[in-house]
């Protein structure tokens, strides 16, 4: 269900936004609605990556081909 809102721009953001709103070929109601939900959907991913990294940190991963593996697998070759 669609609710309708009123939020007010200045003259400059609304023609620039109506100058993109052509140029994409759609409304600007259409535009405006695109820009907030990649506006929070970006916030969403922000917070996963985030949480992410923390995890990471917290507890970082064995490292399987870092400096002591490869040692390893060099000296083990029969040269």
């Amino acid at each position: 269900m669609r609710k309708q809102i009123l939020v007010q721009f200045g003259d400059e953001l609304i023609a620039a936004l109506d100058q993109r709103a052509v140029q994409l070929g759609t409304s600007r109601s259409a535009l405006i609605r695109q820009a907030v939900e990649t506006f929070l959907s970006q916030a969403v991913e922000a917070e996963i990556d985030r949480r992410i990294q923390d995890a990471y940190r917290a507890r970082p991963p064995e490292e399987i081909w870092g400096d002591l593996p490869a040692r390893a697998m060099v000296a083990a070759e029969p040269w």
